[in-house]
């Protein structure tokens, strides 16, 4: 993998990736930007203990462009994007419209391909594996900030999802808090531990494999199922089998056989609704341990991948006793969500 690391006309960062040594990224930003302006914020809710990013300049980003005017697209001639290249492997930048700035953290973009008709699941095992390390180059490099306590690399794909750019990319926020879903975990963690002597994530996954009814993919060092108690209809756990923190600590043959298991399964979330239908709209996020947190060595990193659709042309919305109590009800059985992603394993 080779690195070039450069800036765009507005002074943000912009990041290539190449599978190749040879490639030379030279291309200006030809743009007249003016200096960013942001005003995000970090507020805190009293009552439940969580932050809220305040973050108004949102308002104005840019909404569901024509495909010929993508600002994710390499850049041509009557065209200039947020790439000034012509072609890219995989591209990261700063957010030009970040949730977080400053010392409220950090925002951004990692493109997935140049190819905008694209998905992640078109990629190849090699695409695939350069963009598994740009999300470790960034987590390894975003970690060395001192404002920074945890790192989410995820993508949201689809517009019901709430996507407004269609091009394959996906975001990696830098939180300068612990984030609640994570606190939780790690406050689950040492209960367990406390209680039992061992990993909460270990046994989790030791569990699901000795089960067998909702593991959906096992590979030699990966191996994905379906949560006991999934919260979405479709929703897949992704765990090295070696319990690691983050994705700096993954080993290369744990790293090798990423792609092909992840590929997999995004192609099955294409197909679990049949022929015919469009494109699975899902999240995929990875879940890495806070730097500095108590009980970070007890984190177990894995990869969370859901999608809101429960049926043919039917959504999972979060309605009242989700969104006002946090309680989910799930329309599917978990174990019959399984069965169904590997019916449509790839022949």
């Amino acid at each position: 993998m080779k690195k070039t690391v450069t800036k765009l006309a507005d002074g943000r960062a912009l990041i290539y990736y190449d599978s190749r040594d040879d490639v030379v990224r030279d291309a200006p930003d030809r743009r007249p930007l003016d200096p960013i302006s942001t005003t995000s914020e970090i507020r805190h809710d009293a009552l439940l203990g969580d932050a809220v990013a305040i973050a108004s300049h949102r308002q104005g980003r840019t909404y569901h462009p024509p495909a010929d005017q993508c600002p994710l697209c390499p850049s041509r001639d009557g065209m200039l994007s947020e790439i000034p290249d012509a072609h890219y492997d995989v591209a990261v930048f700063e957010n030009r419209f970040p949730s977080l700035a400053g010392d409220a953290g950090r925002c951004e973009v990692v493109c997935f391909t140049s190819d905008h008709d694209a998905s992640f699941a078109d990629l190849t095992g090699e695409q695939a594996a350069l963009v598994l390390a740009a999300w470790t180059d960034r987590t390894a490099e975003l970690a060395e900030l001192p404002e920074v306590e945890q790192v989410f690399a995820f993508e949201n794909r689809g517009a019901e999802i709430g996507v407004t750019l269609g091009h394959p990319h996906g975001q990696i926020y830098a939180y300068p808090f612990v984030t609640p879903r994570s606190a939780l975990m790690l406050r689950a963690a040492a209960e367990h531990r406390a209680t039992t002597g061992r990993n909460l994530f270990d046994d989790v996954v030791e569990r699901e494999i000795a089960a067998g009814d909702r593991v959906v993919l096992a590979g030699e060092h990966w191996v994905a199922f379906v949560p006991y108690a999934a919260h979405w209809p479709y929703e897949v756990h992704l765990y090295p089998r070696r319990r690691v923190a983050d994705l700096r600590e993954l080993g290369e043959e744990a790293r090798t056989e990423f792609p092909q298991m992840y590929l997999e399964l995004l192609r099955r979330f294409d197909r679990i609704f049949g022929e015919g239908e469009p494109l699975t709209p899902y999240i995929a996020a990875w879940h890495q341990a806070p730097f500095r947190a108590a009980g970070r060595a007890d984190f177990a990193l894995h990869l969370e991948l859901f999608t809101i659709r429960r049926t043919s042309g039917k959504l999972k919305f979060l309605a009242g006793s989700e969104s006002g109590m946090s309680v989910f009800i799930n329309d599917v059985p978990p174990e019959a969500a399984a069965e169904r992603l590997r019916e449509v394993a790839s022949t």
